[in-house]
């Protein structure tokens, strides 16, 4: 029955060719290899093979699959946190207010923060198995690719030109169809790249989340990242050049298979009425099309997806009940709501100060604040430089696709490379040229996280409309006219998301790089970062503690008197409307 709907075109296309049976078989072995690399997290915690690292490159293979595993189901995770947390916070004003913050809060606390109470959570969940801790490091890896996504996908739906959303009126979507016919392709350029971003700044928290201490216990996880922490205990540099080898292949790997397909997908949502210089089509879409089988199974998906999209869920703009909910004052409402916050902000830090009370002096609290000025002076300094610095090269790869995609895998690649393999080289060079470590100790904040700056402007650049582009060519507008007034406008949401970002993961890695060493040799600058890892490492629960309020308070405080209003305006002024 169902065969007799489907078209005669479609019918004799699906027959099965020799692409078909090549895609086919790498399908199943690429369904082998998970089913071999996951079938580990099943056996108990107690079994020797299951902790063991082996430092020969035979090995790594298998490790770089279990890795590359965990960072995508850590990225799935991230993107049905970025659908509903992000989603939910742009539609709803009241929602907004907490969500947002909170959101603040999430990518500024320590990783080391969550993994305190995660482990022990998750390992509670599946006691006595690997299956805990494998979700305790998945979980450790979302925390370092989430937010961005949920700001990325915050930042697209509260800028959608009003012109769009006229339109999206005018045909009587409903809620549900604005959503997946307007709002989602609209949000898919930028969001793509901060997928691509988080997949990098993954990399970074994999020796910490495939290493994880419960008490006085150490548990290792086959992967390159407990890979590479061995390979640092016993000094083996040859070992880390095979991990860093197995990291680029991985990272060449998935942005040929994936990214490089996606960012080609996502150019058809661009907001524009004429052509432009596109990308040529990847090889593997080039391959899907030279297929049959396969074609026609992505054409059934597309055709599903098409009409679950279409479906009328939630209340078209026009309808009565839509009108008279809009027409109903909300003041009153709004007024109990912040109320009921008020004093749930009141209850907290009563909590906090009965916890706290006796354990940290006033002079204490006083001086982490000073200790957080001078951190906050040494985050916005970076910040400014690498504005400087990314903003016209991601605005100069943006315009030019050919250009991106020999770029794209050597950014991803910069992105991923763990920063704190850089540590032993500041070390060394401020020890034995006499630098102050006040000073030069500061770009160790910006090197995993200044790359959120550089694919945001490449996102934002990307999806610049081509008819725009081509009416400032006809009217002659250059140099620094076509900078102010053209380009820098219209990348500036998108260059807020990553510099909000990036100042929230700078501040996260405050905490490494104001405490760098090597060896014997131990350098620690002044500030917020180097108080939180001093408190770390003695012990002090009460430091640790204090130390994390005051850098989220600081974070907040920040993004609510600079990066905010600079998205209000955005929305407000710089939309394509």
């Amino acid at each position: 029955m169902a065969r007799d709907n489907i078209p005669a075109s479609v019918a004799v296309r699906a027959k099965p060719n020799l692409f078909d049976i090549i895609t086919i078989l790498c399908v199943i072995a690429l369904g082998v290899a998970i089913a071999s690399a996951t079938r580990h997290v099943l056996q108990p915690l107690n079994m020797p093979s299951a902790q063991a690292i082996n430092l020969d490159p035979s090995y790594l293979p298998g490790y770089a699959m279990r890795t590359t595993l965990r960072m995508f189901a850590a990225l799935f995770a991230s993107l049905v946190f970025t659908f509903t947390y992000a989603v939910i916070a742009a539609k709803s004003r009241r929602a907004e207010m907490v969500l947002v913050p909170i959101l603040d809060i999430l990518q500024s606390v320590p990783i080391l923060g969550f993994l305190t109470f995660t482990v022990v959570f998750f390992m509670g969940l599946f006691p006595g198995q690997i299956l805990g801790v494998e979700l305790a490091a998945i979980f450790t890896i979302f925390t370092s690719q989430a937010w961005n996504m949920a700001f990325s996908m915050y930042q697209s739906l509260k800028t959608i030109p009003e012109d769009m959303s006229e339109a999206a009126k005018c045909f009587g979507l409903t809620s549900w169809q604005r959503f997946w016919k307007l709002e989602v392709p609209a949000a898919m350029p930028g969001l793509i790249w901060n997928m691509m971003m988080s997949m990098s700044g993954g990399w970074f928290m994999i020796v910490y989340s495939e290493t994880i201490s419960v008490g006085n216990t150490e548990i290792t996880l086959p992967g390159i990242g407990s890979y590479v922490g061995t390979a640092i205990v016993h000094k083996d540099l040859a070992a880390i050049f095979y991990a860093i080898g197995a990291m680029l292949f991985v990272i060449l790997a998935y942005d040929q298979l994936l990214f490089r397909p996606l960012v080609a997908w996502s150019a058809k949502f661009r907001f524009e009425t004429t052509n432009s210089d596109t990308d040529t089509t990847p090889w593997l879409l080039r391959l899907m099309h030279r297929t049959s089988f396969i074609r026609w199974i992505s054409d059934y998906i597309d055709g599903f997806a098409h009409k679950v999209a279409i479906l009328p869920i939630g209340k078209r703009p026009f309808s009565q009940s839509y009108l008279s909910k809009n027409l109903i004052s909300s003041k009153t409402i709004d007024r109990i709501y912040i109320a009921i916050l008020c004093l749930l902000g009141v209850a907290a830090a009563y909590y906090i100060y009965e916890a706290v009370h006796g354990h940290i002096s006033i002079e204490e609290i006083l001086h982490v604040i000073v200790l957080g000025f001078i951190t906050l002076f040494r985050v916005v300094v970076m910040i400014a430089i690498a504005t400087i610095i990314w903003v016209p090269a991601g605005i100069w790869l943006g315009l030019r696709p050919q250009w991106a995609k020999r770029t794209q895998v050597v950014a991803q690649f910069m992105a991923a490379f763990p920063a704190n393999l850089f540590f032993p080289f500041f070390v060394v060079g401020i020890v034995h040229f006499g630098l102050n470590k006040e000073i030069w100790l500061t770009p160790l904040m910006i090197l995993g996280t200044q790359w959120y700056i550089l694919f945001n402007v490449v996102g934002g650049a990307s999806t610049f409309p081509g008819d725009l582009r081509e009416a400032s060519k006809s009217f002659h507008i250059k140099g620094w006219l076509w900078w102010s007034k053209v380009m820098l406008p219209a990348i500036f949401p998108y260059y807020i998301t990553g510099a909000l970002t990036a100042c929230g993961g700078a501040w996260n890695a405050s905490i490494a790089a104001e405490v760098a060493s090597w060896g014997n040799d131990t350098l620690k600058a002044t500030g917020l970062g180097a108080y939180i890892a001093e408190a770390t490492d003695a012990g002090n629960v009460f430091q640790v503690g204090l130390g994390m309020v005051v850098m989220s308070a600081f974070v907040i405080i920040f993004n609510r008197l600079v990066w905010h209003p600079l998205y209000d305006y955005a929305r407000r002024r710089l939309s394509f409307s």
